[in-house]
This record gives structure tokens, sequence and C-alpha cells, in this order.
């Protein structure tokens, strides 16, 4: 069962020149596996539907770059996608960062690098001063 949380839903959007992006590129992104994807042509977008597991915004943009179609590129659809890139990696990223212990090794070496270090504890007395009895 997926979770309803990784199931995205965006449109990407064209720039209004060259004219007759939307169909095909509906059509390009339709090929790919895990995707739905449906031209939008009063908004000059395809809207897609994936599961962020399988693709990410990010992918499906580059993608269509590199077929050569040209994505709007206004400031606030710039926002817009930088935003979304930077919530689907962050979402992505906490996927697949379990949680991890220290291990008891590690963590000593960190110990013995810690004291073989000058730092401000460090006894400044001759060891022969501080054995003497």
């Amino acid at each position: 069962m997926s979770d309803p949380d990784l199931k995205k839903k965006r449109e990407i959007v064209f720039s209004k020149f060259p004219p007759g992006q939307v169909p095909e590129a509906a059509e390009d992104l339709s090929n790919l596996e895990a995707l739905d994807a449906a031209p939008k042509f009063d908004k000059r977008a395809v809207g897609v539907s994936y599961e962020l597991t399988d693709h990410t915004l990010r992918e499906l943009d580059e993608h269509l770059v590199n077929k050569g179609f040209h994505l709007d590129n206004t400031l606030m659809t710039k926002l817009t996608r930088a935003l979304i890139y930077y919530v689907e990696e962050t979402q992505l990223h906490n996927l697949g960062a379990p949680e991890k212990r220290i291990k008891r090794s590690e963590q000593e070496a960190y110990v013995q690098a810690w004291g073989h270090h000058p730092h401000g504890d460090h006894d400044e007395t001759p060891p022969e001063w501080r054995d003497y009895k």
C-alpha cells in the first residue's frame, strides 16, 4: 500500500513559444513508466501524477528540457518549481535516512581522538610532578 504523502499531482507549465508544446509533451511523458500525464490546454500545462519514489518534478522537468521543450520561466513559476524541488528532495532524503546510532567502536575512536587533541582541560603539569608522593 502506498503512502498518500508520496502520491504527487503537479502541473508542468510551458512557455508561450514555441506553440504546440503541450500535446507533444503530454504524449512524451505518457510513455514513461509509473506516470500519468494529461494536457491542460487552458493553462498551457501538462498535469502529471506520480509516486515520489518513482519520479520527481525535477527529473520530469529535466527530461522535457533535454527533449527540447521550453518551460515557463516567469518568476512565480520559478519560485514554485524551486519550492517543489526542495520539498521533494527533503521527503526523499527523510525516507532514506534511517536513524543511525554511533557504534561503540566509533564512539571510542572519537573519545581517543579527543584525548590526544589539546583542549581546555589539558593538564600542563609534567608527568613526574603528577606522580610525586
